[in-house]
């Protein structure tokens, strides 16, 4: 893949000293930079995949925009709307609601946003999924978190299965719906999760309209690294990092901290700044600095090419029988156009992808029963559909446990500071936010300057 406009291929560069090394170019790593070079600080950004993004990334398969993984964004994330311009990404929205498979049903069952998709409001209430009792306990476990979600964060917290039993959500709504929904959105289906953390997720989804931009995720790093290039960055691909050696600091009569951590690059190249950023993926992370792994979830994504489309619906589908692997289903390019060739579909379909595939691949659901199960979902015979990629990510989000923590330290200390989703809220929302973060109290350190309250 060409490298991006601005971007410097590592693999020939020597070593030089620079301000702030920010190791990791995806959403949180290029906030950071843009954060930190607005202050005048100079910031080199090191990523090891030929392009940026981490886990945002988008490719092209014979004339296909595959996404890594599926992914959508959500506009009413806080962070985004402050530092994405949405209007610029071209922004394709998914309709707001599922269709969902039911036993002893030809059809499959619609629920939509009643106020999104009024037209829709007589197939949702056909669908027998939103009896009085159920909607009565959703909006009892909902609606705090629209009306007042800082009291969602500081309250106390348990797990989504334990909130759902103690607002009483029980019935279809919740094991036909919101369970397999959820179950694709969080990457896991034993409802282990952090309550509060999937509370606000679903406040996002019900005030917002999530979509892809029309040239795929990848879009969204990429406008983030030409944001840290015009704020002066330099970003670096093919520049992977295998070790960092924290020294201490001292500052120098400028009042600038002098270069104190050395970065080391495959192939023998170094770095020496004053501040060093990890910004990696949390299956990362833990090689580079003295942090404990984060615990992660995994998903699995099969992108097939069809000449005709399963459905007409753009709609998530899921399968309220849990009838099989597949936790959603979509036609993407019903959505995005631009996602596939004149006259082609392309199909997403996710699963979970347990842990104990990481060293037993015969432990992830098989091709066959996938192409059954998404065939089964829209009452269609999928084993004509070209395979055109599997996406295997067994690091797919942090794991969000109870109870819900909204930050950790940015600062390791001895020059060293760690970002990412996996140090906030496992989410674009948490990415962004994380570099910012860190990035505030990287200035505040070496320059002194007035900033917020950074722990």
């Amino acid at each position: 893949m060409p490298l991006a406009e601005g971007d410097v291929d590592a693999s020939s560069s020597a070593s030089v000293d620079t301000d702030v090394v920010i190791v990791g170019a995806g959403l949180a790593g290029l906030r950071c930079a843009a954060r930190v070079a607005m202050s005048g600080l100079d910031v080199t950004v090191l990523e090891a995949a030929d392009a940026v993004g981490g886990r945002q990334r988008t490719d092209e398969v014979d004339g296909f925009r595959l996404d890594r993984g599926f992914q959508v964004l959500n506009p009413a994330y806080p962070a985004v709307r402050r530092w994405v311009d949405v209007d610029a990404l071209d922004l394709r929205r998914f309709p707001v609601g599922v269709e969902v498979r039911r036993a002893g049903q030809a059809d499959a069952a619609v629920l939509a946003h009643p106020l999104r998709h009024p037209g829709l409001l007589p197939a949702t209430l056909r669908s027998g999924l939103v009896a009085p009792r159920e909607l009565i306990a959703l909006g009892r476990w909902l609606a705090p978190a629209i009306l007042r979600p800082r009291s969602i964060i500081a309250g106390a917290d348990r797990s989504l299965a334990e909130g759902w039993d103690r607002a009483g959500l029980r019935g279809p709504l919740r094991t036909e719906v919101l369970e397999p929904f959820l179950a694709g959105v969080l990457a896991e289906d034993r409802g282990d999760t952090s309550d509060a953390f999937a509370r606000l997720l679903m406040r996002m989804f019900a005030i917002g309209g999530p979509g892809l931009p029309a040239a795929g995720i990848g879009a969204v790093p990429a406008q983030l690294a030409d944001a840290a290039r015009s704020s002066g960055a330099e970003v670096r691909t093919n520049a992977e990092v295998v070790r960092v050696r924290g020294r201490g600091r001292d500052r120098a009569a400028t009042g600038r901290a002098r270069a104190g951590v050395r970065v080391e690059l495959a192939g023998g190249g170094e770095l020496a700044a004053s501040a060093v950023v990890i910004a990696v993926g949390p299956e990362a992370v833990a090689r580079l600095v003295d942090v404990p792994a984060p615990a992660t979830r995994g998903l699995q994504t099969w992108w097939f090419a069809a000449d005709k489309a399963p459905t007409t619906s753009a709609m998530l589908a899921v399968d309220g029988r849990r009838a099989g692997p597949v936790v959603n289903a979509v036609v993407l390019s019903h959505t995005v156009p631009d996602a596939a060739p004149p006259g082609r579909h392309l199909i997403a379909a996710t699963n979970l992808l347990p842990a104990s595939a990481r060293t037993a691949p015969s432990a992830a659901p098989a091709e066959a029963a996938v192409r059954r199960h998404v065939g089964e979902i829209w009452a269609t015979d999928a084993s004509a559909w070209r395979l055109l990629r599997r996406d295997d990510l067994p690091d797919a989000l942090p794991a969000q446990l109870p109870p819900l923590r909204t930050r950790r330290p940015a600062r390791l200390g001895d020059g060293i500071y760690v970002a990412g989703d996996h140090r906030d809220t496992a989410s674009i929302q948490g990415a962004l936010v994380s570099g910012d973060r860190v990035g505030r109290a990287v200035v505040r350190d070496l320059l002194g300057a007035p900033a917020e309250s950074v722990p």
